[in-house]
């Protein structure tokens, strides 16, 4: 997805899938790898009780993406407490067979820290509202479009949407009993609890809350499995890496994606991430639409062009990982607040390195707060953004102004415009980029002084050119400025051709003449 249009396809669905299993995991309150450290345990657990290949695969993709309608479902705690994800973190050790915890649970935490009258409110408002069973029913809406979206097979899909259900038929929203239930949604119940008093209680924990919850809400021929090997289970699961022990576990025959498909699997990711706020619906695949179209008009190649759409529709994965509750408040955000929102660009990154395919995607969006200044979140310089983060920080800030917030209206679209000139006259945007992401976003030209750089050279060149004074490789460059080496040797080819000379030292002499290198690269 750099450079030149590659000719196969180059990402595991394992990858896309695992990457948004540690992104859905973000909002529960549970360690990254919960979702990771869930799906081996459902392997193992399925081979030990025979599953066939079939039934492998399913227990293998519902155990990663377990809590894709949790994500959505869990966003009800805003109205409940601003933190929802400290609120949901709480959840993880509830009792699904007694609805009187659950109740118990509201009491004790709905408006904490809140006046007596507003916590009352709140927890009459959970009541009205239909407590568990509103919850269970949004999880499963979730689950059914999201696995619909994903197209990854409407046995995955169904059991997704039965998270809630119990072996007793006393779950939701639909009232499944026993073997109504899939194999691969029971083996979820029970893993998934198993991983988590596992982790904080030990084997022992996990082992009595499954013996306790045999035949309520677990299946009980499968409780009774995993408390025969639980000890080896955990044993093997401390010995492996998660994301690798991941990759390999995935199923054969391993499926690739498509060019197609991966531009689908990003537009559907970004829609998921955006649905956690009213006011975020439809942000990402504006921002990835208008930086596209911004680097095609700057003369960036397909491929580039393409990584920068993939970057935008990935940008706010992060932002699964702030409450909610912070996104949907009018009010000003405490120093505190501030400061966790600002983490999100940096967990997009988190959550996209561990992929071999993606991580340089996540390299990309977790810039795109940064500013030529060193203003943004994060302090990155200019010299370190390269011409795909400048475009992507541009088009998000564009495209957030023109969008409504709890705190102001949208800004028309002219303002939008001349607010982002604005910060590009101050030097926190690049004003060449500025420029093209307004033309692409239907503003008029303003005309360009003449005669800035010299040779006819463009800004894009002008890095490169940087980096060959530097003696880096054509590899080398590429890392720096995400494309691939085949486009850089086309950039360098290009301004030796521009600049009349054909070595590196005779580059260098005319940055030097005309003052383009960096004092501090």
């Amino acid at each position: 997805m750099t450079g030149g249009a590659p000719t196969q396809p180059s990402v595991r669905l394992a990858e896309v899938v695992g990457c948004l299993s540690l992104a859905t995991v973000l909002c529960t309150g549970q360690p990254i790898e919960h979702g990771l450290r869930r799906a081996l345990l459902a392997v193992w657990l399925g081979e030990d009780l025979g599953l066939g290949a079939a039934d492998l695969s399913d227990a293998y993709y519902v155990a990663l993406l377990g809590s894709v309608g949790c994500t959505i479902e869990q966003t009800l705690f805003a109205r409940y407490a601003k933190d929802d994800i400290a609120l949901s973190a709480k959840t993880a050790t509830i009792n699904p067979t007694r609805p009187l915890e659950a109740w118990a649970f509201g009491l004790r935490n709905f408006g904490a820290g809140e006046p007596p009258l507003r916590r009352v409110g709140r927890v009459l408002s959970a009541v009205l509202a239909g407590g568990p069973a509103e919850f269970q029913t949004v999880c499963r809406d979730v689950a059914l479009r999201i696995g619909d979206m994903l197209d990854i097979g409407s046995t995955i899909q169904q059991a997704l949407a039965q998270c809630h259900e119990l072996w007793n038929g006393r779950g939701g929203p639909k009232g499944l009993k026993a073997e109504e239930i899939s194999i691969s949604a029971r083996i979820f119940h029970v893993v998934g609890d198993a991983e988590v008093f596992g982790r904080t209680g030990g084997v022992e924990a996990a082992v009595t809350v499954a013996r306790q919850r045999a035949g309520k809400s677990y299946d009980p021929r499968v409780a009774d499995r995993f408390c025969d090997i639980a000890e080896s289970l955990y044993g093997r699961l401390e010995a492996e890496q998660p994301w690798d022990a991941v990759l390999s576990a995935e199923p054969a025959p391993l499926r690739w994606l498509s060019h197609d498909e991966m531009d689908a699997f990003g537009r559907t990711i970004a829609n998921f991430v955006d649905l956690r706020s009213p006011h975020t619906l439809g942000h990402s695949t504006g921002v990835a639409t208008l930086a596209e179209q911004t680097a095609r008009g700057l003369g960036l190649s397909g491929g580039e062009a393409v990584a920068v759409r993939h970057a935008g529709f990935l940008h706010d994965l992060g932002r699964i990982g702030v409450p909610v509750g912070f996104w949907n408040t009018s009010t000003s955000w405490t120093a505190k607040e501030w400061e966790r929102a600002k983490q999100h660009p940096s967990l997009t990154e988190l959550v996209l390195a561990r992929s071999t395919a993606l991580g340089y995607l996540g390299t990309l969006a977790g810039l795109h707060h940064e500013r030529l200044d060193g203003s943004g979140y994060r302090g990155v310089p200019g010299s370190f953004l390269p011409v795909a983060a400048r475009i992507l920080a541009t088009a998000d800030t564009y495209h957030t102004k023109t969008e409504p917030r709890p705190h102001r209206p949208a800004l028309e679209p002219d303002a939008a415009a001349e607010e982002i000139r604005r910060q590009a006259h101050q030097g926190r945007f690049d004003g060449e980029v500025a420029e093209a992401l307004l033309v692409a976003a239907g503003h008029q030209v303003r005309p360009e002084m003449p005669g800035e750089l010299p040779a006819g050279i463009s800004d894009r060149e002008v890095e490169v050119l940087r980096l060959i004074v530097r003696g880096l490789s054509n590899r080398q460059m590429a890392q720096i400025l995400f494309i691939s080496p085949k486009t850089v040797g086309h950039h360098v080819e290009h301004i030796y051709d521009k600049l009349g000379v054909s070595t590196r030292v005779g580059a260098t002499l005319f940055a030097l003449q005309h003052g383009l290198v960096q004092e501090n690269p």
